[in-house]
């Protein structure tokens, strides 16, 4: 099982070497130190770690915007320290969660890039809808680009899955 608790600022060098993680240079954003202190530090912002039954951190996740005055919340970031445990799933449903129990938000969306199957497949299997497309906004590590889905879940349709 995955637990998941408000990060802090001794968590940093956890996040960023989870987002430095081999294979994480295109699915996952990379921030410094200092941002990252900077918004930890912020009430635009909530981070969370995701730790294992030993209380071992095995990732984090980021929300961000959490003053943007019509409830629109992004969820800016999410990532495990070893894929394909769970633990992905586990994070992301327990903060989704945490948006609409916690907060007002109306709207909880994020951007999720085509060549990234495996979190399409965990976002949609959640219940978020594809709302558009942002044709070759990420450039790659090889050169390439990829596509930019935007996804979204409403707090009626989270509301309606947690009947």
């Amino acid at each position: 099982m995955t637990s998941l608790r408000p990060a802090t600022p001794a968590d940093i060098p956890f996040i960023m070497a989870v987002e430095r993680r081999p294979g994480n240079e295109d699915v996952v954003g990379r921030w410094s130190e200092t941002e990252h202190a900077e918004a930890i530090g912020s009430p635009n912002y909530a981070y969370f770690i995701g730790e294992d039954d030993s209380g071992q951190p095995v990732g984090f996740s980021m929300i961000q915007d959490r003053q943007e005055k019509s409830g629109n919340l992004l969820f800016r970031r999410l990532a495990v320290s070893v894929p394909g445990g769970g633990h992905g799933r586990r994070i992301f449903t327990q903060t989704r969660d945490w948006v609409f129990q916690e907060t007002q938000a109306h709207r909880l969306w994020l951007v999720v890039y085509r060549h990234n199957v495996t979190a399409q497949t965990l976002y949609f299997s959640c219940g978020f809808v594809q709302e558009g497309v942002a044709r070759e906004a990420r450039l790659l590590s090889d050169g390439s680009r990829s596509d930019a889905l935007m996804l979204s879940q409403l707090r009626p349709e989270w509301m309606q899955s947690h009947r």
